[in-house]
């Protein structure tokens, strides 16, 4: 196939992805098998090939259209091969659009959780990529701890062979040094007798690029996903829902697949304020097996893309739920482990499988009834349902967390983000019905708007109206605030100018003016405070480090002393529930609390 013929198909099953009817599944298929015959001469092109693979995994026309998606990205790799064989340039497959395909390789700086869990995830397959890594006083400091003798040479020379001094300590006899240097580091910071997050801010002070091999791993982007077998199917006017389950759907509660027939749900046709009208979504609590698999799922999903979370990385297995919102669309939340979590905030993580492909992640942070949501669909499904699987997300969002004030953080919108920019991605939030929290962003949205509805119009004389687009430049300035959506019955606009950043920034001054910059004494000063208004001193470990957390923001409070009896009760039993094993209780318990409120947010602004 000449490479004009190859483009030209490639071109025609992307534009198939988004068209459904009787004839459309034939034609997909047809064209699957055309290009799986194929020779790919680039990556470029083999790139696009996998990402309409993907998609149409995630939102199929027919039962055979997803066997043969499976197959083709189960066996995708040996295209892979190919290319590289015949000296293509795999450069083309490190940035983030092309990552994690399978047959690649893949290089990154991960936190220490993370590369403890690869490492055992991939045995064999994790290196230290040495030519990107130069390790100086940092390893010289850290590395006697692990080998015997280091500080001879690391102390007074200039030269030292670092990879030789690791590869000769991780060494077995017989073994590729080479693959067992970062497994054996990443141990022996996992042994130290430390507390987990010494560990890790030990060995992050190191910054050790790790490369690893996806080969065929179900790890890669292009396996990850969860197989199922088509059994049994149904018919609808719209779509078809397969009633069969597989193993792997099954185990994490996934009821079969959907089939499209017909057009995909579009922005235009998602109101919020519908969507919050019907009945809450049911949510399922998972077992602690079924949460580990979908902690380990969320950790793979972010690590072929190179993204890092603090709750996909750290989420805790005993906390997952599950929401099935139809259309093959579920919902996967969970939690913090009580030792990790944020000082004030609670913290919801998530990710959201379609037909059992991961499209996309999900981060909440809440205090009372507020929340600030970060959702990010992945390049690859962003024609597919992305405002309507939205809407479904902040259903359960704030079903779980009771909460009913949304806003969405200025990177989303596309400060500092080009990429956001680009797509527009304020313009997504807007329509849904959020609205910026600053008085100048709203005037300039509506001034914006005034254009878009001017430009509707006819020119005139039968010439048609060119459609306004606001420029990047507007974007950005656009972008520089939240914005916000409120369910009914929240106060309209009370969080838009908090901030907890505020809330530490104050904090900090207080430490440096009143405390000389020392954070122990103040700590120690403001809980000796608090204990006695409240009049308590008994404290769990977990208990104790949010009791302290929070006696660093009330202390200064005036009237404290004033609050009523059942209001310090009612503080205290908020402070133990931010240590107990549902962080949901916490958050809920803060809405409920008038007082702690008003605090918050004036100490927020």
């Amino acid at each position: 196939m000449s490479t004009n013929s190859l483009s030209r198909r490639l071109s025609d099953l992307e534009a198939a992805r988004y068209r459904f009817g009787p004839s459309e599944a034939a034609h997909v298929l047809k064209l699957l098998s055309a290009l799986d015959a194929s020779r790919f001469p680039d990556p470029a092109s083999l790139i696009r090939f996998h990402e309409a693979l993907l998609f149409l995994r995630a939102f199929p026309h027919s039962p055979a259209v997803l066997r043969k998606t499976e197959s083709l990205l189960n066996n995708f790799w040996k295209k892979v091969d190919a290319l590289r064989r015949a000296g293509a340039d795999m450069d083309a497959f490190d940035p983030i659009e092309g990552s994690g395909i399978a047959g690649t390789t893949m290089e990154d700086t991960l936190s220490f959780d993370l590369a403890t869990w690869l490492t055992a995830r991939l045995p064999g397959k994790v290196e230290i990529a040495w030519d990107h890594y130069d390790p100086g006083r940092e390893l010289g400091t850290t590395g006697p701890r692990f080998m015997p003798l280091l500080e001879d040479d690391a102390y007074v020379e200039a030269d030292t062979p670092w990879r030789r001094w690791l590869e000769t300590a991780a060494g077995k006899k017989g073994s590729d040094p080479r693959w067992l240097a970062a497994t054996w580091l990443v141990q022996r910071f996992a042994n130290l007798p430390l507390a987990p997050i010494q560990k890790a801010e030990l060995y992050e002070s190191l910054r050790v690029p790790l490369r690893w091999d996806l080969g065929n791993s179900r790890i890669s982007r292009t396996r990850n996903f969860l197989s199922t077998q088509t059994l049994s199917s149904r018919a609808t006017r719209r779509e078809r829902s397969d009633r069969g389950e597989s193993r792997d759907l099954a185990f994490l509660g996934q009821r079969g697949v959907f089939y499209h027939e017909g057009p995909l749900i579009s922005r235009s046709e998602v109101s919020l304020a519908s969507e919050f009208a019907k009945r809450p979504p049911t949510l399922t609590k998972l077992s602690h097996r079924q949460g580990e698999q979908v902690i380990d799922l969320i950790r793979e999903v972010m690590l072929v893309r190179y993204r890092e979370l603090y709750g996909t990385t750290l989420g805790d297995p005993s906390s997952v739920v599950r929401a099935d919102l139809g259309r093959g669309v579920s919902i996967y939340l969970w939690n913090l482990p009580p030792e990790r979590r944020l000082p004030l905030r609670a913290y919801v993580a998530g990710l959201t499988l379609k037909n059992g492909v991961p499209i996309n992640y999900i981060e909440s942070i809440a205090l009372c009834e507020w929340m600030e949501v970060g959702f990010n669909t992945f390049y690859t499904f962003r024609g597919g349902e992305a405002g309507w699987i939205y809407a479904q997300v902040l259903r359960c969002l704030c079903h779980l967390m009771g909460t009913t004030c949304i806003s969405v953080y200025p990177y989303q919108l596309g400060h500092d983000n080009e990429e956001a920019i680009e797509s527009g991605a304020f313009w997504f939030y807007r329509k849904l019905g959020f609205r910026p929290g600053r008085p100048d962003l709203q005037r300039l949205v509506e001034r914006e708007e005034k254009k878009i509805a001017a430009d509707r119009q006819p020119c005139g004389a039968g010439i048609p109206a060119r459609p306004y687009r606001t420029p990047p430049r507007i974007l950005k300035r656009l972008a520089a605030g939240h914005v916000f959506f409120e369910l009914p019955g929240s106060e309209i606009g009370a969080w838009d100018k908090f901030s907890t950043r505020n809330i530490g920034l104050k904090v900090n001054r207080q430490m440096a003016r009143n405390f000389g910059g020392d954070a122990g004494r103040m700590r120690e000063d403001s809980k000796r405070a608090l204990e006695r208004i409240l009049g308590t001193r008994s404290w769990t470990p977990l208990e104790k480090v949010a009791f302290e957390n929070f006696a660093l923001v009330l202390t200064e409070v005036e009237n404290l002393r004033a609050w009523t009896k059942k209001e310090k009760k009612d503080l205290l039993e908020i402070i133990r529930a931010k240590a107990k094993p549902n962080e949901m209780l916490y958050l809920h318990l803060t809405q409920q609390h008038n007082r702690l409120r008003e605090v918050l947010l004036r100490v927020g602004l």
